[in-house]
């Protein structure tokens, strides 16, 4: 197995690579040994996500339901492991394994934040690998150090903020207002602030859909 033929697999059922190690190394959790690649959306996700059988169904969480069937498929098809981060609880360790990737960051305010999809981050599962291939090394800098911080003021709630990691119940309430039906729609402003967000292509489809199913929870 190569990285290069697993990015290639990725790419072509509409996810990409957001983040390659070796537990072994990175001493991610839940994990000995092997290869550990993380998977993720990006611009060509949703028109793939849209066309399939998931979404047009009318059943709950097509999105889910989509990731376990491909990714699952993609595991088969390439001798992995595969791991989800839902399904749970328990449930896997997906945030520990973004951090050790030498790809994703904490926030100013908190949230993760992606070297190439900025503040849009959507894992949509990860494959496991017993043996250990050569994969690029992504230990950088974050992008938050050279950045103004335009997440951390432009949360019209504060919801979202550098002194206490999301206040959930101001950020619905502001999405039940008028005012809020931005964020709703769109996205939330605050990750969409984030410079590098622009990466990810996100489609304003995708926000609502994952905006929508956040203030109805």
């Amino acid at each position: 197995m190569t990285y290069a033929n697993v990015e290639r697999a990725a790419t072509q059922v509409g996810l990409i690579v957001m983040g390659a190690q070796h537990p072994r190394v990175s001493g991610a959790k839940q994990l000995d040994g092997g290869t550990l690649i993380l998977l993720g959306t990006a611009g060509a996700f949703w028109p793939t996500l849209a066309a399939s059988p998931e979404w047009r169904d009318g059943q709950p969480d097509p999105v889910d339901r989509w990731s376990k069937r491909v990714i699952g498929e993609l595991a088969q098809d390439l001798s992995a492991a595969a791991h989800y981060p839902f399904g749970g609880p328990p449930y896997a360790p997906f945030i520990d394994w973004a951090l050790n990737s030498g790809r994703t960051f904490s926030s100013p305010v908190g949230a993760l934040v992606h070297d190439t999809v900025g503040m849009m981050i959507s894992f949509r599962g990860a494959l496991h690998f017993t043996g250990e291939f050569t994969i690029p090394h992504n230990l950088q800098e974050s992008p938050c150090v050279e950045c103004p911080a335009p997440c951390a003021t432009t949360c019209p709630v504060e919801a979202l903020n550098t002194h206490s990691f999301y206040d959930v119940a101001a950020c619905k309430g502001y999405l039940g207002t008028e005012a809020g039906q931005d964020c709703l729609n769109d996205g939330c402003i605050a990750r969409r602030a984030c410079p590098v967000s622009a990466g990810a292509e996100r489609q304003p489809e995708q926000s609502a859909h994952h905006m929508n199913a956040f203030f109805r929870s």
